[in-house]
């Protein structure tokens, strides 16, 4: 934690966003699955679990930004620039609501990834050694 920067906490706090609302997201039709009645009972159950598990995926790598843990970066930045068309889509369809801040997000993730702060505290320490 000594030496963290700014850029890198945002970052941190971008993950965590997108990893509960992944894992809220997944719980909930999960809910639906076992309280409803799915057309398709299987792909509510993969759909489900897919959003449990790229939830905790991405809590996990939002907690490693926190301990500047050099593999975060890239999983990070893909996350975001994976985002970027999601949001698009979503704007295109009509649902600007949760287009625009998606992508708002997406690029202040890309942004305080890809930050020289952000860069010297991963990697700065590299030539040293």
């Amino acid at each position: 934690m000594p030496n963290r920067p700014m850029t890198l906490t945002v970052a941190a706090a971008v993950m965590a966003l997108e990893g509960l609302t992944a894992l809220l997201l997944g719980g909930y039709v999960g809910v639906e699955t076992v309280i409803g009645a799915p057309s398709d009972l299987t792909s509510s159950i993969a759909v489900a679990g897919f959003g449990l598990l790229i939830g905790a995926a991405l809590l996990w790598v939002g907690w490693g930004m926190l301990r500047t843990e050099r593999w975060t970066r890239s999983p990070g930045v893909l996350t975001q620039i994976f985002t970027v068309p999601i949001a698009v889509t979503l704007i295109q369809s009509d649902q600007q609501a949760i287009g625009i801040p998606l992508i708002a997000v997406a690029v202040i993730g890309l942004v305080a990834l890809l930050s020289p702060p952000t860069t010297q505290a991963l990697y700065g320490d590299q030539d040293r050694a």
